[in-house]
């Protein structure tokens, strides 16, 4: 079975395809027409892509697959009415009388898609499947897990915020739905916003920062509550009516500026900002066990401790080191583009799995574009820097970040999702102090606190860090052993965790290479790793994106297929 999945337009619209069961391409639309997040844009050159990627022409798809199913709205239009008649009125009535528009306008958004990639749709039949299913899904499916227990957790699909579910006989069966607003990922993002940070965009920044505050330092009982089976937000704090707003085009309200004090600006740690992130972040992690405890108790047992996790609140590293450290939870598997640009991937994984095919397990994330040698020379031969063909790409860039110098490493095909993985990179040495300020100053152009990412040999991983859980996809966080700390200072985070990244010759041989004669050099199995790109702007994914980023900013070298570029003026 050949099935195309193509993604929602609100944000992080995506496209994938399966052939028989297999992933054999992946994007986000972002990357391609560089806009970060894409919102409202209709993935068209995503679909493009995978179609090219695929050797497969429109008329080759066979089925369609979107990861929002409008049927959904009149399952809870009601009970989303009476939740909200008294705080949000108008929002309430809407839920009834514009129900018909919206489940119109949600069945027209994938076929508006395949009419502008060139398809007949008088062709094509296309499969609408609930949102927090698709999440589920995309985690599950690609887990390679026999059975599991699912949890997906966002700002909201149709309606439904948070799905708790367990996998019987290769299906999910939803246990329990928690409906916005009550929402744990609109909860995040309000705060998000109030802290200064972009919501749907900046909650990474959020979490970076919880480490430096006291949670203990605010009560948010009245703000978000975990009671009877469910929680609660505060209708008065959370995503809050217009009229309720502190300024027009923000989330959070009038009364929270009152309480808390002006929104944070500036990029600078203050309080009392540092500790409202820290409560915030506590009671997601908070909120998230006791769901996990009320309701997937049973099914974890069951399926021999294994959770599948996916929804925005999956990217949250610290909220899965604590679902790791849990004793109901032996494995734990996160899709590693979680967003809702995994939706398309979990939506296109149901109809394949309907149609009888057995989905292959995700074992690395490079299913983006890729360019040969000769499109990277066509691209920099035009330009004034020193184009240099290595005998071995590998061996000359471990000595230069032996040396204690930055390289942008790009390579193969692009990551799926928003972590950099060894494809599109920023490399250097985590042993040389004041490396991760000098990347921020003249690369990266972002906040000084926040810490970057180490990729490590997987062989050496747990020497360095405290567990014994594998980490492909920089989705957790552990502790770093004691005798590491001050080896690594560069990639340690205040509370003495990082997000890894662990490498295995088979999925990335280059990168782990890499890894190998740096480690050869150094003593020390491990890259600081951060995305080649800068802030605000997507991943890189083309040699003309790189060669932009490479003459907009301090870098000295890029590494790009078999060529060094050296800037002119640094040889």
């Amino acid at each position: 079975m050949i099935v195309l999945g193509v993604g929602t337009i609100f944000h992080d619209p995506a496209a994938c395809i399966l052939v028989d069961g297999k992933l054999v391409a992946a994007v986000e639309e972002e990357r391609l027409i560089r806009e970060k997040h894409a919102t409202g844009k209709c993935p068209v050159r995503a679909v493009h892509f995978c179609l090219k990627q695929a050797g497969l022409k429109p008329s080759d798809i066979q089925e369609v697959a979107f990861p929002w199913d409008p049927a959904v709205y009149d399952k809870y239009k009601w009970s989303y009415f009476f939740r909200n008649w008294r705080s949000r009125p108008s929002q309430a009535y809407k839920a009834i009388v514009k129900c018909a528009g919206r489940k119109r306008s949600d069945y027209e958004t994938p076929r508006q898609v395949l009419r502008e990639a060139g398809f007949d749709l008088g062709k094509i039949r296309i499969h609408h499947i609930q949102h927090h299913i698709a999440h589920g899904a995309s985690a599950f499916y690609f887990s390679g897990f026999p059975e599991a227990a699912v949890l997906s957790i966002d700002g909201a699909g149709e309606f439904p915020a948070t799905m708790l579910g367990v996998t019987e006989k290769g299906r999910i069966r939803i246990l329990k739905e928690i409906c916005f607003p009550d929402s744990l990922g609109f909860f995040y993002s309000t705060l998000t916003e109030y802290l200064g940070f972009e919501r749907m965009d900046g909650e990474y920044k959020l979490m970076g920062m919880a480490p430096y505050g006291d949670p203990a330092r605010f009560n948010f009982e009245d703000i978000i509550r975990y009671k009877g089976g469910s929680y609660r937000v505060n209708d008065d704090y959370i995503w809050v009516p217009r009229v309720s707003r502190y300024r027009k085009g923000v989330w959070f309200s009038k009364k929270m500026v009152k309480r808390f004090g002006p929104p944070r600006t500036g990029d600078g740690l203050s309080e009392p900002y540092i500790h409202i992130a820290a409560v915030t972040q506590q009671k997601l992690e908070e909120i998230s066990i006791r769901l996990l405890e009320d309701y997937l108790a049973d099914a974890l047992k069951r399926c021999g401790g294994r959770l599948c996790f996916s929804g925005g609140c999956a990217l949250n590293v610290k909220l899965n080191q604590r679902l790791i450290a849990h004793p109901l939870v032996k494995e734990l598997w996160v899709q590693p583009a979680s967003s809702d640009a995994g939706g398309c991937l979990g939506a296109a994984a149901v109809v394949a799995h309907e149609a009888g095919d057995r989905i292959e397990p995700m074992r690395h994330v490079y299913y983006g574009p890729e360019y040969s040698d000769s499109e990277i020379a066509r691209v920099f031969q035009a330009t004034p820097h020193r184009l240099v063909k290595e005998a071995s790409i590998t061996e000359r860039v471990s000595e230069l970040l032996a040396k204690g110098e930055i390289v942008a490493w790009f390579q193969g095909r692009m990551e799926w999702g928003p972590r950099a993985l060894g494809n599109r990179s920023i490399l250097s040495n985590p042993t040389v102090r004041g490396m991760a300020d000098r990347i921020n100053e003249i690369i990266k152009f972002r906040e000084r606190w926040r810490p970057f990412c180490p990729s490590l040999l997987y062989e050496k991983a747990f020497e360095v860090l405290d567990t014994t859980h594998d980490s492909p996809f920089m989705t957790f966080s552990f502790q770093v052993r004691k005798e590491w700390k001050d080896r690594i200072p560069e990639v340690v985070h205040v509370d003495g965790s990082v997000r890894p990244q662990f490498v295995k010759q088979e999925q990335n041989p280059r990168y782990y290479e890499l890894l190998q004669r740096f480690y050869k050099k150094t003593g020390v199995p491990i890259l600081m790793n951060t995305s080649l790109n800068r802030r605000g702007e997507p991943m890189v994914c083309a040699p003309e994106d790189a060669l932009k980023m490479f003459e907009g900013s301090a870098l000295k070298y890029l590494a790009i297929g078999d060529y060094l570029v050296t800037k002119q003026g640094c040889f």
